[in-house]
């Protein structure tokens, strides 16, 4: 059986058009929950709330960013302690209303600044980092505000949890270098992995349970098996498919 297969930006673009279109039919705020949670049950299977309760959620102004939030609200139903930094809170309808949720949650969140002292000392007080800074539309340089706040999340010492694409990442392309790119230990693919993902060498989870099979035939996606209930399913790592 073939491997699933990495997707560019190009055709994960088109697939998001398709799944929100006549052929998948879903609304963007359908594909944004599902995403957001199984972002949050991806963390939640490698840093338990025992262990490592305080995460701090750091979302950029898109989609991606909206993934995030709604991750910040599942993981406080799954009695973890999140709190929100948003250098940049997105101005379309559907992620204010992700962020009033948020707060209905009593989820606190840092004041939107381009001083990094609150950041610094909200690192200082989490466990683990979800990045869901910069989508697979990220193109460098890292621009303001997020050029102080990378590199200090970057050197904070605590794990990582990237959602889609490691932020200052390409999506192609991988790590080029970007001044301040995170390293995760771990990554959750939405839909399929990107290609710039190819060289990731921490656990690595696919998550979106939502591609209809029309689609993933369409392009050969070749998709793993969800176990049971599961809204993500972890992938070989780097190192065992070397082996196969």
């Amino acid at each position: 059986m073939a491997g699933i297969r990495y997707i560019s930006a190009r055709l994960a673009q088109q697939i998001d058009d398709e799944l929100m279109g006549v052929a998948g039919a879903f609304s963007l705020d359908q594909l944004m929950e599902l995403a957001g949670l199984a972002c949050a049950q991806a963390l939640a299977k490698v840093y338990t709330k025992e262990k490592h309760p305080r995460v701090l959620v750091c979302c950029g102004p898109g989609n991606q960013g909206g993934d995030g939030l709604v991750a910040a609200r599942h993981l406080g139903m799954f009695g973890y302690k999140p709190t929100i930094y948003m250098p940049k809170p997105g101005s379309k309808e559907h992620y204010r209303r992700l962020q009033i949720q948020c707060n209905n949650m009593n989820i606190p969140t840092l004041p939107p600044s381009n001083d990094v002292a609150s950041l610094a000392s909200a690192i200082k007080s989490s466990d683990v980092i979800l990045d869901a800074l910069f989508g697979f539309s990220f193109r460098p340089p890292v621009r303001a505000p997020f050029d102080a706040a990378l590199p200090l999340l970057a050197r904070s010492g605590l794990p990582i949890v990237s959602v889609d694409i490691p932020s200052g990442w390409d999506v192609e392309a991988g790590d080029i270098g970007v001044e301040g790119a995170l390293n995760p230990q771990v990554l959750v693919s939405l839909t399929a992995p990107k290609q710039g993902v190819k060289t990731f060498s921490g656990r690595h989870f696919l998550g979106g349970r939502f591609v209809p099979k029309l689609l993933e035939e369409k392009h050969a996606l070749n998709l793993p098996l969800y176990p049971g209930t599961e809204q993500i399913v972890e992938l070989p790592s780097q190192e065992s498919e070397q082996k196969l």
